[in-house]
């Protein structure tokens, strides 16, 4: 037990004291030399018994935040199958004995003076204006580079610390490597961290090339890219699954299956005449009606089936009459004579067998009573809105065609095979409803990428990191978790409470399901107690001793008779390995980390200087 004074040290000092007066007495040389051989033998093996000592307490003192260059960061990471962690030890029952009992005591007591530190260390100190107690990262002197391999990291891994804590720089620092190892990186980040996004950008200076770095924002659409949520796609029915997982999470049912359909009628009719749906046709036909397609499709359909003289048919020329004097009832103010006609003489005139599924759909909405549709459609539209207005419906529904707007048009699949490097900034904190539903709808189109990688088993591998997890969860991104890892997605997510996930997905219970799906963890400092537990059940027990001593003292009635006892016992004790209180105690950039296999390890992160150490590129490599 190190928390004590150095008894060892003394011994030391009177060992040396021993030899030195062994020297000085005028003994016989040959009883001198061994006598003083053995004190000076002595002084040896009890100095270096008490150094270790020191050296333990010594460690008490912390560790300053440090700050590293970029290049510092790339030398730390020469092999690519491994993963660089910070700074830190293993985490080992041993530790947790040395935690329990320094909670116990006050910690200053045991502490070298400042003045003999340098000689017992390497390293600046923590200073008393940092948060966080400094002896947490001090139970064990002696730390190194930590790394796991990479393929530990497939299962996905949670970052979970309160505000200012260290996960900003621990997503530098993990950014930086995946970006150094070429993968493709898309980085989800709600507030739009600045520090972030320059660690970013000069890791793909270093490592890559400057154009490899593309960034999106919502308040500055004019300076990123335009981003095409509605290109990639197996089945037409997946765009409207992707409209659905924009939808609030407590709409009911009913309604979210209405709008699905809804969403899935239009895209069915866009496809059948070979136009590619976006959000912005999607929103103009859900909310204008869908006359306008079922028109198209009926006079296609027609000229088909009757030949290019369809419209001089006797019985569509008598309906078109009909429809013209009023006699046809009309649905919905939209629809002209010549609809009326056409959805007539389709219905009644045109054989069960040579009707067209996507047309009935169509023919079904049109019949649909309006004020209805408007309002089991009402959770919908407000979104789309949301999503086609101004210049983000430019960028999210972007015109191919529009030569005057010079931005980039990216979609998902784009960024794979370029290997780029997606930065892309909600906006949460003035408007996050719209935030939400970008985020809902790139990892809709994400997940839908996931599913068609994994059918074609050829892929080249995608580190996801997700910012504030809680803001922008949803089931695609849950089906990531749990299934990304076999298409090559390697998702990193980070969140603030257990309490915020809880109720962003309705329920504590699906809070954990969802966690469930990440096999690593990093825990930074968080002061919220459902969310300590949740983590230290994670990192498991140990056994921890206890040492209870009794003394006994009695007096019989005779005089002079007395009787005395002493007992010392140990006694043992399954503890966390990790008391919870300690988490909401961990200074700024410091962690507790459980990986697979059952590593747990206590390490710290370094600040990532993005200015230090330019590297100056190629010309080849230049955009």
């Amino acid at each position: 037990m190190p928390w004590r004074r150095a008894y060892e040290a003394y011994a030391a000092a009177c060992w040396t004291a021993s030899a030195a007066a062994v020297a000085l007495a005028q003994a016989p040389p040959r009883l001198s030399a061994m006598v003083g051989g053995v004190c000076a033998a002595m002084a040896v093996v009890r100095g270096l018994q008490g150094l270790r000592l020191l050296r333990q307490r010594a460690a008490l003192s912390g560790r300053a935040l440090e700050i590293m260059s970029a290049r510092r960061l790339g030398a730390l990471t020469p092999d690519p199958n491994q993963l660089y962690l910070g700074f830190g030890f293993e985490w080992t029952p041993v530790h947790s004995q040395r935690l329990y009992e320094l909670s116990k005591i006050d910690y200053r007591q045991f502490t070298v003076p400042r003045w003999a530190l340098p000689l017992l260390r390497s390293g600046a100190v923590q200073t008393d204006g940092e948060m966080g107690l400094p002896y947490l990262h001090g139970v064990e002197p002696d730390e190194r580079p930590l790394y796991r391999p990479l393929n530990n990291f497939e299962g996905g891994t949670l970052i979970v610390g309160t505000t200012q804590s260290g996960k900003g720089v621990c997503f530098g620092n993990l950014v930086t490597q995946a970006v150094k190892r070429g993968d493709v990186v898309i980085l989800i980040d709600p507030k739009n961290s600045k520090r972030l996004r320059d660690v970013v950008k000069r890791a793909c200076a270093d490592y890559r090339a400057p154009h490899v770095f593309q960034w999106f924002h919502p308040a500055f659409p004019e300076d990123g890219v335009r981003l095409d949520f509605t290109f990639n796609w197996q089945k037409p029915t997946e765009i409207a699954s992707r409209i659905q997982a924009i939808l609030p999470p407590d709409t009911a049912g009913a309604f979210s299956a209405f709008g699905w359909d809804a969403v899935n009628v239009v895209v069915q009719g866009l496809v059948d005449q070979e136009q590619r749906p976006n959000l912005v046709k999607l929103t103009r036909y859900i909310e204008a009606g869908i006359e306008p397609i079922l028109e198209i499709s009926l006079s296609r359909l027609f000229a088909e089936l009757l030949g290019p003289g369809w419209r001089g048919h006797a019985e569509l020329t008598r309906l078109l009459a009909k429809a013209a004097r009023g006699g046809i009832r009309s649905p919905t103010p939209a629809a002209g004579p010549e609809l009326l006609a056409y959805v007539d003489f389709y219905e009644h005139h045109i054989p069960h067998q040579q009707r067209r599924q996507v047309i009935d759909a169509q023919v079904r909405t049109f019949r649909h009573p309006r004020e209805h549709y408007q309002k089991i459609t009402a959770s919908l539209l407000p979104v789309l809105s949301m999503l086609t207005s101004g210049d983000l419906g430019r960028t999210l529904s972007p015109d191919p065609f529009d030569v005057a707007d010079r931005r980039p048009i990216l979609n998902f699949e784009k960024i794979e095979r370029a290997g780029l490097v997606l930065y892309m900034c909600l906006d949460a904190l003035p408007d996050a409803a719209v935030a939400s539903a970008i985020a809902a709808l790139a990892q809709s189109d994400m997940a839908a990428r996931a599913g068609m990688r994994y059918n074609l088993g050829e892929y080249r591998r995608i580190s996801l990191f997700v910012d504030e997890v809680s803001n922008t969860i949803n089931r695609p991104l849950i089906e990531i978790l749990n299934k990304g890892a076999e298409s090559g997605i390697y998702a990193t997510v980070a969140m603030q409470t257990l309490a915020d996930l809880a109720d962003r997905l309705g329920s504590e219970n699906a809070a954990r399901m969802a966690l469930g799906n990440l096999n690593n963890l990093i825990a930074f400092r968080t002061k919220d107690e459902p969310t300590q537990k949740f983590i230290v059940e994670t990192f498991g027990k140990t056994g921890i001793h206890s040492i209870r001593a009794g003394i006994n003292t009695g007096v019989d009635a005779h005089l002079g008779d007395f009787s005395a006892s002493e007992s010392t016992q140990i006694t043992e004790a399954m503890e966390e390995m990790i008391p919870p209180a300690m988490l909401g105690k961990l200074p700024n950039l410091q962690y507790f980390g459980s990986f697979s296999g059952g590593r747990l390890v206590k390490g710290r992160f370094t600040l990532i200087d993005a200015g230090a150490g330019q590297a100056s590129l190629p010309q080849d490599r230049a955009p």
